[in-house]
Formats: structure tokens, sequence, C-alpha cells
């Protein structure tokens, strides 16, 4: 070990008192999130024709889609575990109607895992 280290390492500290810190004090100050950030998952049911691809395609397993209506009117639900959810993107990728996007918000956390793992998106 140099003699010289805890010179360099005072040195340092000193050089980064004086520059402005990396991060935001959030919620405080002003999140700036980029423009492919993968967010929370938006489902458009209008669109669905309930293929599933999307169900196939999710490596974590976290996507299920429901027929809540009846077999002459079907109506989609989509369900999303959040807990299980690693936000690659998969689901919009394979979607071929574009009912599942990704968005920028970032508000995801929960106290309750029940509530993680039953999100209807």
């Amino acid at each position: 070990m140099s003699r010289r280290m805890p010179g360099r390492i005072a040195g340092n500290a000193l050089q980064h008192l004086l520059k402005k810190p990396a991060t935001i004090s959030y919620p405080k100050g002003e999140m700036i999130i980029d423009a492919n950030y993968r967010g929370k998952l938006v489902f458009n049911a209008t669109d669905c024709i309930g293929c599933k691809l999307c169900v196939r395609d999710c490596p974590a397993n976290a996507i299920t889609i429901e027929n809540v209506g009846t077999k002459e009117n079907k109506q989609f639900v989509c369900r999303l575990n959040m807990a299980h959810c690693v936000f690659c993107g998969q689901c919009t990728e394979s979607c071929n109607k574009g009912c599942i996007t990704l968005t920028p918000r970032i508000e995801l956390s929960s106290m309750d895992k029940v509530e993680l793992e039953n999100m209807r998106i």
C-alpha cells in the first residue's frame, strides 16, 4: 500500500464536495425520465383479439389474459404479476395489435404482495 493513499482520498473527497450531486432528491426534485424507459404497462382492451402471444412470450410468466365477456361479445382483461415482471418489453413486441405498451410511470411500489400479484393493467 502506498503512503500517499490518504492524500489521494482527501483530495478526491474535497474535489467532489464542490461538485453538484449526481442524484436528485426525489420527490422534491424534478424527475427526468428517458423516452425509452420501461415503466408501467398499459393494456388497451378495445383492440385485443385474445391471441395471447404476449402471455406465451413473457419470459417471467407475469401476464394472463382472460375473456370476461360472452362468446359473441368478447371482452378481455389483462392481469400483470408485478412481483414477477422484469420489464423486458417482450409483451409489447409480441402484440400484433399494439394492445400492450410501456409507459414512463415509475411509481409502482406497494407494501402488499397480493396487490402486486393481481394488478390489472
